[in-house]
């Protein structure tokens, strides 16, 4: 939050050369926090979720994920929805911006630190709902919001749509937040591959991601930027039809 906001305001003052500057600068403070941290703090056992450590069986993350389907089914899911939800907010901020509405940085610093705030509130909800139930139903939910915002952003193209939209890409971020990783440690515990699953989950998630950009941005400029959310919309549909597919394999965590 704080860093989108600070974005906003030096790209305002100073323009986008100042975003990409500040962007580097939290990049070598985040690896500097890194190389503070002691190695001898981490428990690797404990992080992998294994009482033993097992030398003689090297683990290979497409291998795992391959024979674990509810890991299997869960990427492939996130992969479909952040196909078309990556792309959103950016297109967003340039539908808007062509619009002449906005100005470009703060426009779009806006729109992220609306989202992250929901996104924190919404973890901390998630947390209390998934501690008392499965994870299944929570990462449904937050496919859902998906085609909401792709509806949403088809009417509603501005600062008149831009509390709303990032407020449901909030809600759903954060459900995920909580949910991905909960739901993959649950169901490798004990198998010293918590970390390996994660590793192996979030990448094929990322692909997804790495498309979006792409492929919104080939679709906006073939039928326009409303058409265009909608069909990025659409994704959340599909994730949830394969979660409804195959709940009977990822229901019980």
């Amino acid at each position: 939050m704080v860093g989108a906001a600070l974005s906003g305001y030096l790209g305002y003052k100073l323009g986008y050369v100042a975003v990409f500057v500040l962007a580097a600068v939290f990049g070598a403070i985040a690896v500097g926090c890194v190389l503070m941290i002691p190695a001898k703090a981490i428990d690797d056992r404990a992080a992998r979720g294994s009482k033993e450590d097992d030398p003689d069986s090297q683990p290979d993350a497409l291998t795992m994920l391959l024979k674990h389907k509810p890991l299997l089914v869960l990427a492939l899911a996130l992969a479909l929805f952040h196909l078309g939800n990556a792309a959103i907010v950016p297109l967003y901020g340039l539908a808007a911006v062509a619009k002449a509405q906005a100005n470009g940085p703060s426009f779009v610093a806006t729109t992220i630190v609306i989202a992250q705030g929901v996104m924190i509130v919404t973890s901390l909800i998630a947390m209390q709902v998934a501690s008392k139930r499965n994870y299944w139903p929570v990462i449904l939910v937050s496919f859902l919001f998906l085609p909401i915002r792709g509806v949403l952003a088809f009417f509603v193209t501005g600062w008149w749509g831009v509390v709303p939209m990032q407020v449901l890409d909030g809600i759903g971020t954060g459900l995920q937040t909580v949910a991905v990783p909960g739901m993959v440690a649950r169901s490798l515990n004990g198998t010293g591959r918590i970390n390996l699953g994660q590793g192996a989950v979030i990448t094929v998630q990322g692909v997804g991601a790495s498309l979006s950009a792409a492929l919104g941005g080939w679709i906006a400029q073939w039928i326009g930027y409303g058409p265009t959310f909608l069909l990025l919309g659409g994704f959340g549909l599909a994730s949830m039809a394969l979660w409804l597919a195959f709940g009977a394999a990822v229901k019980k965590y």
